[in-house]
């Protein structure tokens, strides 16, 4: 029922832990308690790792390092594959998700730390390998900037990718880390249709609000791409030409895309939200999914997860080449410049 709707929230329920033997579950709607279970609000929880940056050997990714200074994001992206990580910290990747953040406020002190290290080969590392780096609780915390500034400091490259105009509040280090070959920045964008983004990803930026903050980045200089992803078949794959148009005015270098896989407890979480909000094409769009990957919701094969399989899509490559080839032409972003690095974070004398 539309008055049970969790509006501004992507997941409409806290999804089973496979973790976890118990599970809670609310019987009754009576009671005192019961608008603050059905409404959660935003809880911090702070965590002190040990060490901060992550090597990913996927062969989808190749040889990768990112950072995450937050675990779980309050943007509410339902496809969102960052959902079942948040599983192993003893949430639900529903709600849980996206109101119970993790933070890590020693992250800017451990980067440094790992720069000084002996072992460490200068090699670019990604900001937002897991969950968006400008997320909201980031305008209050500054990690992320603090970590921007460690990197600028140090000479290492860093690679980030948002979709929160957030981003626009550090165009100081930005733009001097520019200056020194050391920053890609990436903006996502699934769609042009505000009606399904604020369905799809409910505490975001806007899709002409995020284009405003590529073209700033880009007339600063700043080299910027854009990510069109993930693409659902009978949703949203019908809009990347336009996109790819828009993208291209606005000074993109470059574009990628990935499709919609939904692994784990994603996809009970996903087909929920499709009923409740598509209810007129939520068979087609589950049934074109699962033609992706082979007949299941989700493919884990390394080579062939991000893409898919199938007519389909074949149909969303090629749609997609062909309007990258019309609209960014031979663009390209500029390689990272590796030669910077001084892990004291002093300039070199010679």
């Amino acid at each position: 029922m539309e008055e049970d709707y969790l509006k501004g929230r992507g997941a409409q329920y806290n999804a089973h832990n496979k973790f976890e033997q118990h599970q809670y579950v609310q019987e009754h709607i009576e009671g005192l308690d019961e608008p603050h279970l059905r409404h959660p609000q935003r809880q911090l929880f702070y965590d002190h790792p040990k060490k901060i940056v992550n090597e990913t050997d996927s062969p989808d990714l190749r040889s990768m390092f990112s950072i995450n200074p937050y675990q779980g994001c309050e943007h509410g992206c339902i496809y969102c594959y960052a959902r079942n990580s948040h599983e192993y910290w003893g949430f639900s990747a529903g709600l849980d998700f996206e109101t119970k953040i993790v933070v890590k406020p020693n992250a800017p002190q451990l980067l440094e730390q790992h720069f000084q290290k002996r072992s460490w080969q200068v090699h670019p590392i990604a900001l937002s390998g897991n969950t968006d780096c400008y997320q909201p609780v980031e305008r209050e915390l500054k990690i992320t900037r603090k970590l921007l500034q460690v990197f600028l400091r140090c000479g290492n490259p860093v690679g980030i990718i948002t979709k929160n105009s957030l981003i626009e509040r550090d165009m100081d280090i930005l733009k001097d880390l520019s200056a020194e070959g050391l920053v890609h920045v990436y903006i996502s964008i699934t769609s042009l249709n505000e009606k399904l983004r604020v369905k799809m990803e409910p505490r975001t930026a806007s899709a002409a609000r995020r284009l405003a903050t590529l073209e700033k980045l880009a007339s600063a200089g700043i080299p910027c791409g854009v990510m069109i992803a993930p693409v659902i078949p009978a949703m949203n794959d019908h809009e990347i030409p336009q996109i790819m148009e828009q993208i291209a005015e606005a000074g993109a270098l470059t574009a990628g895309y990935t499709v919609v896989r939904l692994n784990g407890a994603i996809g009970p979480i996903f087909i929920d939200w499709l009923h409740k909000n598509f209810p007129d094409r939520a068979a087609k769009v589950e049934k074109q999914i699962k033609e992706l990957h082979g007949g299941n919701l989700n493919d884990s094969q390394f080579g062939r997860r991000m893409q898919g399989e199938g007519v389909i899509s074949k149909n969303i490559k090629q749609l997609f080449q062909v309007a990258k080839a019309k609209h960014l032409g031979d663009r390209q972003m500029p390689s990272y410049n590796l030669s910077t690095f001084r892990p004291t974070g002093t300039l070199r004398l010679f």
